[in-house]
């Protein structure tokens, strides 16, 4: 959701710490550029699957999706139209998340018409800054749209390494023998 603009695209990096490996699977990717329609005039639709597999034995540094969104200005040049991330949920299954996106801003009068005039909008030279907090708050920021993503999470081997992360409705429930419900006729 970008309202007051159309003809976006989106651009995704994955974000993670040492110890975790991608094993298939795209790292970055860009988008096709989508368009308002008429029947929901303030969302845009991507639709594109992303597919990645990690591999790790420690759970620092888990990974984290890095969204850019990109349009065109009044000259037709494109600029950035948003930064967000987040984290891959933990948990197994299919999860939905809303990304808040935001846009940095100039810090004068000056660079905002400067910037404005010749086309170059503030932008950072690596979006994967985004999901890092080192040197982030000296940056003055916008908030500008909202992005969601559908997780569908597989998780594999990490009881094994000690981990749970077995969804909460299904910790509570004991587990039934399977003979328990069959009955001798």
């Amino acid at each position: 959701q970008f309202p007051g603009f159309d003809d976006l695209y989106c651009k995704f990096c994955f974000v993670y710490g040492q110890d975790w490996v991608p094993t298939a699977g795209l790292e970055e990717g860009i988008s096709q550029i989508t368009s308002k329609s008429d029947v929901a005039p303030t969302t845009l639709v991507w639709n594109f699957p992303i597919d990645i597999t990690f591999k790790s034995t420690n759970p620092s540094g888990w990974p984290q999706i890095v969204v850019s969104v990109y349009g065109p200005d009044f000259f037709g040049n494109d600029v950035v139209r948003g930064y967000g991330a987040v984290h891959v949920p933990f948990t197994p299954g299919r999860h939905t998340r809303t990304i808040a996106m935001f846009v940095p801003e100039s810090t004068s009068r000056l660079q905002k018409f400067t910037s404005w005039f010749t086309g170059r909008r503030p932008e950072f030279t690596d979006p994967r800054v985004v999901a890092q907090g080192e040197g982030r708050e000296v940056t003055r920021v916008r908030s500008q749209g909202f992005v969601t993503i559908s997780f569908n999470v597989v998780t594999k081997d990490m009881k094994k390494l000690g981990y749970d992360v077995s969804p909460r409705d299904m910790q509570n429930t004991s587990p039934v023998p399977v003979t328990e419900g069959i009955h001798k006729y």
